[in-house]
């Protein structure tokens, strides 16, 4: 029997409608209202951080806190290749330039040739990191956790504080990701940075249909970027600025969407955990197929899953084995085409690119929805499992 399985859907409980009920019969629709500051309050309590501001979307969030972190026209920043285009587009919005990173074997930023590149490409004078090859200031990264998967922050983290860096945690696929050993354990992604980014994107592990929010432990930091966020408005009555702001709050019919899912997300992880476990049962001991593993001494919150496949092992294709799930109902896509080969970036510095030039050309994720059930991941892999035999 056919099925139709989506990639990754939304996963919205019948009590979101007494929310938006009252945005509705309120009139609180826009960027006011009290379900903004009751999701703020909610997700700075989860992350345990001691505030958070929220943004129309992840996208938004990373541009205000690149602004609030000092990057700006002629500075370069540090990002990944392998990674979604909306991380990096947001270093050009601030005029500064990006850096591409190759990734490591869990999709996130190599540390070794992170630190590689700080001590040969770049020369370090008076707490300044310069690129020998452009002349222009390293100011900054942007630290993707991939697909929930969490960086080797121990590690880059210490890169950053001898050249002086700071470090922007996108998080935006890695809400309810944390470390469970060494020097961060119990900390959460996007909390350990100089300032973190989630989305709430439709796909995301809880959604609020778009919106994103920004943490950090420094006040001083947030509070810029609420400023910001809401116009730089100075006087409220008068309408006065003093800064050039943006329009980027999150809507109060986003936040009460928010204010349900964020109730639901360890529920959904353990979902996530479960799925992805009964991938690996089903998939794991065939010649050729491997579901990508997630960091040890974390607890991830398995957002997507990875297969990587082996043509000559298993003989087919990413490509071709993508297409016939497609075609057999099961949704699925390639990991994304690498940022430094994209046409508005041929121009910017990449830095030894080998293995995401691997892992683009192999990994294809599979459905992940947390509405998903067993008996759907057992179909999915039934499909794979038939193409390879």
């Amino acid at each position: 029997m056919r099925k139709e399985i989506q990639l990754s859907v939304p996963n919205l409980n019948p009590d979101i409608v007494e929310n938006l009920k009252e945005c509705i019969e309120t009139g609180w629709v826009s960027t006011g209202g009290r379900f903004i500051s009751e999701f703020e309050q909610k997700i700075a309590r989860y992350v345990k951080t001691k505030d958070a501001v929220s943004t129309q979307s992840g996208t938004a969030g990373l541009q205000l806190a690149l602004r609030v972190l000092g990057v700006g026209e002629n500075d370069e920043v540090i990002v990944p290749t392998l990674t979604f285009i909306a991380a990096v587009n947001p270093v050009k919005y601030v005029g500064a330039s990006p850096v591409f990173m190759d990734c490591d074997d869990d999709l996130c930023m190599d540390a070794d040739k992170l630190e590689r590149f700080c001590t040969e490409e770049c020369r370090y004078e008076d707490g300044a990191l310069t690129n020998k090859s452009t002349g222009k200031r390293v100011k900054a990264m942007v630290l993707v956790h991939v697909f929930g998967n969490l960086a080797n922050l121990e590690q880059i983290l210490e890169i950053a504080d001898r050249f002086n860096l700071k470090v922007l945690e996108d998080a935006t696929e890695a809400l309810g990701s944390f470390y469970t050993e060494r020097k961060f354990a119990g900390r959460f992604a996007g909390t350990i940075g100089d300032m973190g980014v989630y989305s709430f994107n439709a796909n995301k592990i809880i959604t609020t249909g778009g919106g994103g929010m920004i943490v950090s432990n420094n006040q001083d930091l947030l509070d810029k970027a609420r400023y910001l966020s809401l116009t730089a408005k100075d006087d409220s009555l008068f309408f006065v600025h003093n800064e050039v702001g943006y329009n980027y709050r999150m809507l109060n019919i986003q936040a009460a969407l928010g204010v349900s899912q964020i109730d639901e997300l360890e529920r959904f992880i353990q979902i996530k955990m479960r799925n992805y476990n009964r991938y690996r049962e089903k998939l794991d001991d065939i010649p050729g197929l491997r579901i990508l593993p997630f960091k040890a001494g974390t607890r991830p919150n398995h957002w997507f899953y990875s297969l990587l496949i082996d043509e000559e092992t298993c003989g087919i294709g990413r490509n071709r084995l993508m297409q016939d799930l497609i075609e057999s109902g099961v949704q699925c896509r390639p990991v994304w085409k690498l940022i430094h080969t994209q046409t508005p970036y041929t121009g910017d510095t990449a830095y030894r690119i080998e293995n995401a030039s691997y892992y683009e050309a192999n990994v294809l994720n599979l459905p992940c929805s947390t509405s998903l059930t067993t008996e759907d991941v057992d179909y999915v892999c039934e499909k794979i499992i038939e193409r390879i035999r």
